[in-house]
């Protein structure tokens, strides 16, 4: 197995700088990233990669059964890891890659030196005190349209994904990266993405992670961030002053400066 083609991986920067991997969320691909990765490239060196069944990565390697869990997909950040023999890697992932990140570092705490959990959110569907911020039947109608017609609700919901509805650019270019997923793969990500509950698995982890959350966001609403700042020993949680669910997109300068004043941070 070459992970740098299963993964599509792609590395751009500066070759001893620190290591930082950038993981996407369900519907995109790495090119989400693009205005991050200008502005940390000067200081660092990026791992850029796709999930498979998103991107450009290798399509043979989509399997359904096996990617109906997060831990495959927590598996293959770590293929990655090994398959490039990184060291002191600071993983940072978006929305479900957060607990993707959660979950490889569970797993092997000594393949990152530092996490960065951007917009995440443990579990999508409330449940007693907990306030994911959507019930069930509200997944289920979202899956069932999702499911009907890819294509359709990709363009729907991007704008509410997106936020700034004054900005129209951000959504179009969520909508975009939605649509150029397969919709036979983006089916089974939705599922394991949106019925995950990974709340339990926070508090394993044991590395210094930074969470960011955006002041208004639908996806994962307030009190999300504050409750996977809670569950994880010694976390930061940082508020950006934007809408939407992709500061990567919506305020990519002030997510990259949180980024690498971490990275540059104590251990």
């Amino acid at each position: 197995m070459d992970v740098r083609v299963r993964n599509n991986v792609n590395i751009v920067g500066i070759d001893d700088a620190p290591t930082v991997m950038l993981a996407h969320g369900f519907g995109c691909d790495q090119a989400m990233w693009h205005r991050v990765t200008a502005a940390l490239s000067g200081r660092f060196r990026i791992v850029l990669f796709d999930h498979v069944g998103s991107g450009n990565a290798d399509p043979a390697a989509w399997d359904p059964i096996r990617y109906a869990t997060l831990d495959s997909y927590a598996s293959d950040i770590l293929d990655i890891v090994d398959g490039l023999e990184l060291r002191d890697t600071v993983f940072v992932g978006h929305s479900v890659a957060a607990m993707m990140g959660v979950l490889a570092a569970a797993a092997r705490p000594s393949a990152f030196a530092k996490l960065v959990l951007v917009t995440p959110s443990p579990c999508y569907i409330d449940d007693g005190d907990y306030r994911g911020g959507f019930s069930r039947a509200d997944i289920d109608d979202l899956l069932d349209s999702l499911e009907s017609n890819y294509l359709g609700w990709s363009r729907a919901i991007a704008s509410t994904i997106a936020g700034n509805p004054e900005r129209p650019e951000l959504s179009e270019e969520l909508a975009e990266t939605f649509c150029r997923t397969d919709p036979a793969c983006a089916k089974v990500f939705a599922r394991t993405t949106f019925l995950s509950d990974n709340r339990g698995d926070l508090a394993k982890v044991s590395l210094p992670t930074l969470i960011l959350e955006c002041a208004e966001d639908v996806i994962a609403p307030t009190g999300v961030g504050a409750y996977v700042a809670s569950q994880i020993s010694g976390s930061k949680l940082v508020t950006l002053d934007t809408t939407g669910h992709c500061p990567q997109l919506s305020a990519p300068e002030s997510t990259a400066a949180e980024i690498a004043s971490f990275v540059d941070g104590p251990t």
